[in-house]
């Protein structure tokens, strides 16, 4: 499991946001080491400390970090002078809150590093979608990488009603993005109500980018080795409600 590094000028920001991101992580979150504020106590960011954080989150698996101000940025990649050059490090653009809690969603259901930075650079789409602000147009034509299914790989799916109060938002969201991450699977979902394509069951900000609240009409889809095991895990917990009914 990957670990990971939250860099704020702030300790009091730095240590709300990981425990944001811990209770979204379930029973195995990944390592969240802090690095925040000055050695004298002041709001701004330490290269050394930074440095010792990096190598205290370090499994094997590689390190994120996250930042979250420009200056902490700086202060980050001085850092990675002083790092041990065996370990990865890879140092994410996504925002600050958003993007620890996807990070530790992600690393708590088995993503690896370049899966999980792959999956920050949809940091800013929940928002946009909430709030009705149409995505940067793009020049690629081809469908998105989550739409892409294996042609000999045979597709499994269900289509359920989503019944819990909240949605997939936030703990739901969290709760099925980790399922769904667990299984050597493929799984998509789709919002039947919407014109958007299926997204990746095992990335959080995804799902929550969706917006489907209760009511909605979804479409589970899966492949790989353990489909049809990941779509009744997934199947139930959307029946049950996520534990909020």
């Amino acid at each position: 499991m990957i670990g990971i590094v939250a860099v704020s000028h702030s300790p009091a920001l730095a240590a709300a946001a990981r425990e944001l991101a811990l209770q979204m992580g379930g029973d195995d979150p990944p390592l969240v080491e802090i690095a925040a504020g000055t050695p004298d106590g002041a709001l701004g960011t330490d290269a050394a400390a930074i440095a010792e954080a990096v190598e205290r989150a370090a499994s094997g698996d590689g390190v994120l970090v996250l930042m979250d101000l420009g200056s902490a940025i700086l202060s980050a990649e001085t850092a990675l002078e002083f790092v041990d050059p065996d370990i990865t490090v890879r140092l994410s653009p996504a925002p600050f809150v958003e993007g620890l809690v996807a990070a530790v969603v992600g690393a708590a259901s088995g993503s690896d590093l370049d899966a999980i930075v792959a999956q920050l650079d949809t940091a800013l789409a929940a928002k946009r979608q909430q709030l009705g602000i149409p995505e940067p147009e793009t020049t690629d034509a081809a469908a998105p990488a989550s739409a892409e299914q294996p042609a000999d790989d045979a597709e499994l799916s269900f289509e359920a009603v989503i019944r819990n109060p909240s949605g997939l938002h936030a703990r739901p969201a969290a709760s099925f993005a980790r399922a769904a991450g667990r299984f050597d699977a493929r799984v998509t979902v789709t919002d039947l109500g919407s014109q958007m394509a299926p997204v990746a069951a095992n990335s959080l900000l995804s799902l929550m980018a969706m917006g489907v609240g209760r009511g909605a009409t979804v479409r589970v889809a899966a492949t790989g080795r353990e489909a049809r095991a990941a779509l009744d895990e997934l199947r139930g917990m959307i029946e049950d409600g996520f534990g909020e009914m």
